[in-house]
């Protein structure tokens, strides 16, 4: 650990930046000034479409690319400068299950991966079978990875990340390719190691409600810059208030015009779904009026609960940063 560094936190960045440069001789700047902490004991979303610099940020992090500027503290540890002791406070699963050998066992994937975090045989295994029997798979322990199903591979990835007990959790994409029973598996496993084992575990996802559901802050990126931190609540707070669903029978075709630009639209089984914000009653008597006047039958209405995925693409959109001093009840 860095000599007198004492904190709070899990995972401290500063002033990181990764420029890359192209066939063209042009940089390309990937990840720009970030700062970030994350707390020890927290669930923390990190969010970012594709493109947006989150993925770098996190390879940073494992010590898989090299900052171009700036600093990594884990657990006080300096990535760059204490390497191995920074690579013991963390376990990562990133997307695809590219952390575990197929043609291994389930078991000796375990085995392997705790002896190279550094532990005793006797410790990998009484964590092994506690992990197994946890994620529903200790009666597969000795099969062959490569003839897991999708979601079976992605649960043995977690428990290889957890076999040597890291204070640090690093999940890319964790419920990606699970089924619904495997989905609430793993939220819960995820729940107990925050709640009951004060693990930091740091979510990346599409999947925008799983990371609602479970995240207590989030972080957004965009365009290699963090344009929102925030607690869960305060960040869905920017635009519960005006948040609608509005229901109709039929399929919209050619009737998707202005009005209609920045609502998410679901068509199913002869109905469509528009979700989006309605600043005020005075506009949404008039979209109702103009919904009426093409003919379009009007099945509901209904103010939704705070949406994470409508807060996410709003902001990405306005490509406005949202700081922790501003007032969020001024934004929308």
């Amino acid at each position: 650990m860095s000599e007198n560094h004492i904190t709070n936190m899990a995972v401290e960045i500063s002033n990181l930046g990764k420029v890359y440069g192209n066939s063209n001789g042009n940089p390309f700047t990937a990840v720009d000034n970030v700062n970030l902490n994350v707390r020890r004991g927290e669930v923390f979303g990190f969010l970012g479409s594709n493109g947006a610099g989150k993925t770098t940020t996190i390879k940073m992090m494992c010590g898989l690319v090299t900052p171009t500027t700036g600093r990594i503290l884990l657990n006080g540890c300096d990535v760059a400068l204490e390497h191995g002791e920074a690579m013991r406070q963390i376990g990562v699963v990133l997307e695809g299950t590219r952390n575990i050998y197929w043609p291994l066992t389930a078991w000796q994937n375990l085995m392997y991966f705790g002896n190279l975090k550094g532990c005793s045989r006797s410790n990998s295994k009484e964590r092994g079978e506690a992990l197994l029997k946890e994620l529903e798979l200790w009666d597969r322990r000795n099969d062959i990875i490569r003839n897991f199903s999708r979601g079976m591979q992605q649960r043995i990835a977690i428990a290889c990340a957890l076999v040597a007990d890291p204070p640090i959790l690093i999940l890319d994409e964790p419920t990606l390719g699970l089924d619904v029973e495997a989905t609430q598996i793993m939220k819960a496993l995820l729940k107990r190691l925050a709640q009951d084992y004060k693990k930091t575990v740091i979510i990346t996802s599409h999947q925008l409600d799983v990371v609602q559901e479970l995240c207590e802050r989030v972080a957004i990126m965009h365009k290699g810059k963090i344009i929102a931190d925030k607690n869960l609540n305060d960040l869905l707070m920017l635009f519960g208030r005006d948040y609608y669903q509005i229901k109709i029978k039929g399929v919209l075709n050619g009737h998707k015009n202005d009005e209609l630009q920045d609502f998410i639209i679901k068509e199913e089984e002869g109905v469509t779904l528009l979700t989006g914000i309605i600043e005020n009653q005075a506009k949404l008597y008039s979209l109702l009026d103009k919904i009426r006047e093409k003919g379009v039958p009007l099945i509901s209405v209904s103010p939704l609960e705070p949406d994470l995925e409508e807060v996410f693409l709003k902001l990405v959109k306005n490509e406005r940063r949202i700081d922790n001093h501003d007032d969020i009840k001024n934004y929308a």
